[in-house]
């Protein structure tokens, strides 16, 4: 029909249509068959594109429309209408969109049944949050994780930041908390063997439903800020496991200070070196058994006593002792945080 539509045109066209003036001269004339169907033919693509358009719009929101139009102007102006109507439907109702407004408590808590209906999230389901952080940007990642939690999951993968990607995962049936930590080391040693980067996890307490994800947020970014800055030589941090490192990051600078000054006078110790630091760390987690560090870091006995006499010299704190290393770990601590704060 087409073909036929075409020949019938081009032998129109090519008729030798004239008219006559007043003067008596011939004059040629554009056929306007050829004008009327190259406007057939924009009418037709029109209709076309927006029977597209519309069957866009039903796909996305469900939403069957009817237009009428009746110039090219129109159907023009209604095409750009419904590809920008599909554009912002498709960005207000987009998962990974409203799971960030979600962690960042950006939508009322009325709208979230109805919005994660829409998306098919079941809002009452309980869920946990990882929040994962790795050094630098990696695509790597992202892709590990999605094999780690394919969409039969129901899990959802929430990127924050280039470096900083959020895990939404439903909890089974029966499942109790403390699996968490095996699932989260899991995470870990995978990103550890298969993306070869370091990375740094922190997760939530339970979220019984999709409403707690900006509460889930909030624990898991403290969890590891404060394990970051305490617990460096981790790589996990459970938010309901921060110990004192939750107490001492809530605490004011002039509070912090005037603690350093009791302990030390007016002589406040600089930060020690790496070695040092990871000398009495491993002392401290091995509950200050000399024989036992030793051994772990391949140091003789009597370098490791040197090493705790010379912080002793240089802070007045004899590690050995239960009460002395306690102190020492709390203002080591404080240290840090007040040297983290002052950097901002």
């Amino acid at each position: 029909m087409q073909r036929c539509y075409s020949l019938l045109i081009g032998f129109i066209d090519s008729l030798p249509l004239i008219y006559k003036n007043k003067k008596g001269c011939t004059l040629p004339v554009q056929p306007f068959y050829s004008e009327w169907g190259r406007n057939m033919d924009q009418e037709t693509e029109h209709s076309q594109e927006l029977d597209k358009a519309l069957a866009e719009l039903r796909r996305v929101t469900g939403l069957p429309l009817d237009i009428s139009i009746s110039t090219s102007a129109e159907a023009e102006k209604a095409l750009t209408q419904l590809k920008c109507l599909c554009k912002a439907y498709k960005e207000k109702y987009n998962k990974t969109d409203f799971l960030q407004s979600l962690m960042t408590g950006g939508i009322p808590a009325y709208e979230i049944p109805e919005r994660a209906a829409r998306l098919h999230i079941n809002p009452d389901d309980p869920r946990v949050l990882f929040l994962l952080e790795s050094a630098t940007p990696d695509e790597t990642v992202m892709e590990i994780l999605r094999n780690l939690f394919p969409s039969q999951t129901k899990a959802y993968l929430v990127p924050v930041t280039d470096t900083i990607t959020a895990v939404l995962r439903p909890i089974r049936s029966g499942e109790p908390p403390s699996d968490f930590r095996h699932i989260a080391r899991t995470i870990v040693d995978t990103l550890n063997a298969e993306a070869l980067v370091r990375v740094r996890l922190s997760y939530s307490s339970v979220l019984e439903t999709l409403a707690d994800t900006a509460r889930g947020f909030r624990e898991t970014s403290l969890a590891l800020k404060v394990g970051k800055l305490f617990y460096s030589e981790q790589s996990i941090f459970p938010y309901d496991e921060l110990g004192i490192g939750r107490l001492i990051y809530q605490l004011p600078l002039p509070l912090c200070e005037s603690f350093l000054k009791e302990i030390f006078g007016s002589e406040i110790p600089d930060s020690l070196d790496s070695e040092t630091t990871a000398t009495i760390n491993r002392f401290f987690q091995n509950n200050l058994n000399i024989a036992e560090t030793s051994r772990q870091l391949h140091m003789h006995r009597n370098t490791l006593i040197y090493r705790l006499e010379q912080v002793q010299k240089r802070t007045g704190l004899d590690l050995r002792l239960f009460e002395d290393a306690m102190t020492f770990k709390v203002a080591l601590m404080v240290m840090n945080y007040l040297q983290a704060e002052r950097n901002k």
